[in-house]
């Protein structure tokens, strides 16, 4: 199975999956639809397929990875929705669609992706078919992943790194945990499910980090080179708010190069994993060269 068929089958599963859980929540029904809306909003669902792709190159399946997918998902959502609130970055457009506050005012957008986060983590702790052990490594591996110690600690620092020009060491930091760090957890948590050992955990880890990096790279140059038709949110939107990005610190040429850089590294450590593991192989390519 190649990656389109991969995710043709997989997208409308996850979909779905979301949605269930979503609709079994007895919950005020603006705060249900809020919660909808986003997740249906479509994307690309990378972080779901990166915990499906790693499972699927491992040679395992798992009855509880789709719950595990649809968890890093909302997660991923959350952070959006508070992303584009008039405190954070400010923006009307996400996915081609006005932003959740937009449709539902801002206390309902920040209610949902409160919600979305808090569910994450209970649809983990309510795993049935994972050992307990693996359980509380997943729930406490997403915490780092999600929270000060990752993505809301890269988003900390990027917010502060406005209107200040950073190092190329500073601005990477800032990538590792803002968009790092929830990629990699999406490779490690299928790993778990697949029930990698150590060692494939630590290259699988390598894998992740430079993905992140190389996901980060193609956001900051498609900022510059993209449209808000062609990526369904704000263009121009880094330069706008004075941002520290890999074109500006490097040139767009050079920006490029650490993002051919940063994808053969991420190639490399699959390398050193048994099997093709092209699924992954072609996500990499997919992050890479994607337009929106």
């Amino acid at each position: 199975m190649n990656l389109k068929q991969f995710r043709t089958h997989y997208e409308p599963v996850i979909q779905q999956e979301m949605a269930e859980l979503i609709s079994a929540l007895a919950i005020p029904e603006s705060l249900k639809e809020s919660m909808h809306y986003s997740l249906q909003a479509g994307g690309k669902r990378i972080r779901p397929m990166l915990v499906l792709a790693t499972m699927h190159e491992q040679g395992a399946a798992h009855p509880d990875a789709l719950k595990v997918a649809a968890a890093i998902e909302m997660i991923h959502t959350y952070s959006l929705i508070h992303d584009d609130l008039p405190s954070m970055d400010n923006d009307d457009l996400r996915r081609g669609m006005p932003t959740n506050h937009k449709v539902f005012g801002e206390a309902v957008a920040i209610l949902a992706g409160d919600a979305l986060l808090t569910l994450s983590f209970g649809i983990l702790a309510r795993l049935e078919d994972v050992t307990a052990e693996d359980k509380v490594r997943l729930i406490d591996l997403l915490s780092t992943a999600a929270g000060a110690e990752g993505m809301v600690g890269g988003q900390v620092l990027d917010i502060e790194g406005e209107e200040k020009q950073l190092g190329l060491e500073q601005l990477e930091q800032v990538h590792l945990l803002k968009t790092g760090a929830l990629l990699t957890y999406s490779i490690i948590s299928g790993a778990i499910l697949a029930g990698a050992n150590s060692e494939q955990l630590v290259t699988l880890s390598t894998f992740g980090r430079h993905l992140g990096l190389a996901f980060q790279i193609q956001d900051d140059i498609l900022d510059v080179t993209g449209t808000s038709e062609e990526l369904g949110k704000t263009a121009g939107k880094d330069e706008t708010s004075d941002k520290s990005t890999y074109p500006g610190i490097l040139t767009l040429p050079k920006a490029k190069e650490k993002l051919d850089y940063h994808a053969q590294q991420a190639l490399d450590a699959l390398a050193e994993l048994p099997g093709e593991q092209q699924l992954l192989k072609e996500l990499t390519e997919l992050i890479v060269q994607r337009k929106s």
